[in-house]
């Protein structure tokens, strides 16, 4: 299954009443559901929470997470319907990445690491 692994990037607005533990293992749930599924997870960033641009269920704050990963395209509809399927998930987006988007996403990821660790 994992022959025909594409380049994904899924963010995730959770909704703002969850508490630490809860986002952590929603986070722990998809990022589990990817690699159940034969893919492997490239990158995590949780974002944590952050003001919506507009209110979503009357909530004006969501907990953002954002999750690059590889995986065969016939499990996003699967994902897809978990998340559609989960309270906490306010809103969710999978985007496709070509290998632009690859490379300039390991260059922001390793220019940011390098600058913490000067100023670390």
């Amino acid at each position: 299954m994992a022959t025909n692994l594409q380049d994904y990037e899924l963010m995730v607005i959770f909704t703002p009443v969850l508490a630490e533990d809860e986002y952590k293992a929603a986070q722990k749930k998809y990022a589990d559901f990817i690699k159940e599924n034969g893919g492997k997870i490239v990158h995590e960033n949780a974002w944590g929470l952050r003001s919506l641009a507009y209110p979503i269920d009357k909530k004006t704050t969501g907990l953002y997470w954002v999750l690059e990963y590889q995986a065969d395209p016939q499990s996003n509809g699967t994902l897809e319907i978990q998340m559609n399927r989960d309270e906490s998930v306010m809103r969710h987006m999978i985007t496709k990445l070509d290998k632009y988007a690859v490379q300039y996403n390991a260059r922001k990821r390793n220019k940011v690491n390098s600058e913490e660790a000067v100023t670390a």
